[in-house]
């Protein structure tokens, strides 16, 4: 979905009456598997479990109007590019490095939704899940996991869920291959009244759609050239969601 499109859609939204919004199921998207997904858990590690009580703090002391969860891609963000877009328009960035989404709904449950109600809960997570060796399908069903988690929290929190963005250095790349997959998945999960879906992610890649070091070193993670490209689409469909009427 083009951001054109998103915009429509969330200008429709915000017309419906209330009482039909309510009457929706959690989320739009039926089990993308019957496999038994791992448990919710949390990290042993100290570098994570730091970040963790970080996250805990902050929103427990920080205002703030919405919140990025997401794994390493979310928490490195550049910090100048965070100062300059999220930073300013009150995001709080709730990334850990190396989070599954098993590892988010048990953030979710322990201390990183203890502050006040974010007005827009972004997500951006699953491709560790992926390189996990997980399928598409119990990657999807991850990340259909943290929303329905997400809506039973926050019911009244606008969730904007991030298409996975491009890893590999070519679309060829069997985890590139694999990201597409989820995307097409879980964009079926948007109903434009709790759940956005937005894929930004082919701001990233040239037109051969290929990345290039410049933007990804490691061909995964993203340098402050590539986090200024994501910026600005990002920041347009954040506003749109923080100024929508009713919330």
């Amino acid at each position: 979905m083009t951001l054109a499109q998103l915009a429509a859609a969330i200008a429709i939204a915000a017309s419906l009456p209330a009482a039909a919004a309510r009457a929706d199921p959690l989320v739009a998207c039926d089990k993308f598997t019957d496999d038994v997904l791992a448990a919710p858990e949390p990290r042993e590690a100290q570098a994570p479990v730091r970040r963790f009580e970080q996250i805990e703090k902050l929103v427990k002391s920080q205002p703030y109007r919405a919140i990025f969860f997401g794994d390493s891609i979310t928490e490195w963000w550049s910090g100048e590019v965070w100062r300059d877009n999220l930073g300013r328009r009150g995001v709080i960035n709730a990334g850990v490095a190396g989070d599954r989404t098993e590892h988010l709904i048990w953030r979710l449950d322990h201390g990183n939704l203890d502050g006040p109600p974010p007005k827009v809960a972004i997500v951006l997570i699953g491709t560790n899940d992926l390189g996990h060796g997980r399928s598409v399908a119990d990657a999807a069903e991850g990340i259909r996991a943290v929303l329905v988690k997400l809506r039973t929290r926050e019911p009244d929190t606008r969730i904007l869920l991030l298409g996975l963005w491009p890893r590999g250095a070519g679309p060829s790349d069997p985890l590139r291959k694999k990201v597409n997959e989820v995307n097409r998945l879980i964009q079926r999960c948007a109903d434009f009244k709790h759940v956005y879906y937005a894929d930004i992610g082919g701001v990233l890649l040239d037109a051969r759609g290929e990345l290039s070091k410049t933007i990804s070193p490691d061909f995964l993670h993203f340098s402050p050239a590539g986090y200024a490209r994501i910026a600005p689409p990002l920041d347009r469909l954040l506003d749109l969601l923080l100024n929508m009427p009713g919330g």
